[in-house]
């Protein structure tokens, strides 16, 4: 199981590494959690420099993909050869977008008529591309999940944990990272959020 976390120039810390913290947790010798950048190195809207651990060329090959968002996205979605080195197959892949992630996403056309989450700062753009936007944290149709707000990218990876390894492996992934004395309440939180959207 190969999870790559699209992270760009300017990328939201949060984002990308509480997904990559979380995914982590999962410790089997076929399950791998990658940084997949455009370049060998990317520096976060802070100035944090990360190094890649894949390229975007990975992303067909992989079998979850999590887009991160940063404050460069319209610029990037308006990058016909950027844009073009990412090709995703929701027909077997798991694909997740964060806040303006979610922007890529639309840009991609793998949204269409599923609406989204995104964060309040993106929600416009879009919702120009023709995507309702929801006002809620977390949804999920199909392969295809979104999130809204940083602190949402918990229910991401567990969305994906939940999906590709089942409901107890994500509820011990989200309980190690959950905050001591509210463990069972953020638990309980995350798969409030997650639960109704995990196949029947």
């Amino acid at each position: 199981m190969h999870i790559t976390i699209l992270t760009f120039q300017g990328f939201n810390e949060l984002d990308s590494m509480i997904a990559l913290g979380i995914l982590n947790r999962i410790k089997k010798p076929d399950w791998r959690v990658t940084i997949c950048c455009p370049e060998l190195q990317v520096t976060s809207m802070n100035g944090v420099t990360v190094h890649a651990q894949s390229t975007l060329e990975d992303t067909h090959l992989a079998d979850a993909v999590i887009i991160g968002s940063g404050v460069q996205t319209r610029q990037i979605v308006n990058n016909a050869e950027l844009m073009n080195r990412i090709t995703l197959q929701p027909e077997r892949q798991l694909i997740a977008a964060q806040c303006s992630g979610t922007l890529v996403l639309a840009k991609l056309g793998l949204l269409g008529k599923i609406p989204a989450c995104t964060d309040l700062t993106t929600k416009p753009w879009v919702q120009e591309a023709g995507v309702d936007v929801l006002n809620q944290p977390f949804f999920a149709q199909g392969n295809i999940a979104t999130a809204g707000g940083c602190l949402a990218s918990s229910y991401l990876a567990g969305w994906i944990i939940a999906r590709s390894i089942g409901t107890d492996a994500a509820a011990e992934a989200l309980h190690y990272v959950a905050p001591v004395g509210e463990k069972d309440t953020f638990v309980a939180r995350a798969f409030s959020n997650i639960e109704p959207y995990l196949p029947r």
